[in-house]
Order: C-alpha cells, then structure tokens, then sequence
C-alpha cells in the first residue's frame, strides 16, 4: 500500500470518528432538548389539570350552595305551612278543651 493511500485511509478513519463524535453529540443534545420538552409539557399539562380541578371543585361548591339554599326554602315553607296550619287549629283546639273542663 502506498504512502499516500494510508494517509487516505487515516484520513477518511479520522473524518468517521469525527462524524461519529458529532452525531453522538447531537443525539446526546436531541435527547436532553426532548427531555426539557417533555417536562416543560408535563408541568403545562398538570397546572392546566390543576386549574381544571380548580374550576371543578368551584362548580362543584356552587352547586352544592344552590342546592342548600334550595333545601333551606323548601324546609322554611314546610315550617311556614305547618305553623299556619297550627295556628288555624289553634281555636278550635282551645274550644275543645274549653268544653271538656266546663263539661266534667
């Protein structure tokens, strides 16, 4: 083999090793930059579902103080008919014993 074909092979040997570096770099760097991406992804996608919660629970809360208030109203009119009806008797009621003590 001649001088100059080794220094060929060196040469084109040498240009493959510097290849491989560059691209074992830039796998390296595709590798960490999908990394940062990943968890820049994963941390806007849990403040995003955290912020859905959020909303979820104030809906939730809301709706439980609707249904609340709801149950107060109907629990207040009940009360309000019962008393009205009470006090309608109420005459009645007293009649009644009225005539019981004067009877006996």
């Amino acid at each position: 083999m001649s001088l100059e074909a080794i220094k060929q092979v060196t040469q084109a040997e040498q240009a493959s090793r510097a290849r491989l570096a560059e691209a074992q770099a830039e796998a390296k760097r595709l590798v960490a930059e999908a990394e940062r991406a990943g968890k820049a992804s994963l941390v806007q996608a849990r403040a995003q579902a955290e912020a859905q919660v959020k909303g979820f629970m104030q809906q939730a809360q809301d709706q439980a103080a609707r249904h609340a208030a709801e149950v107060t109203a109907q629990t207040q009119r009940a009360c309000d008919e019962l008393r009205a009806k009470a006090e309608a008797r109420l005459d009645d009621a007293a009649e009644s014993i009225v005539r019981r003590v004067v009877k006996n």
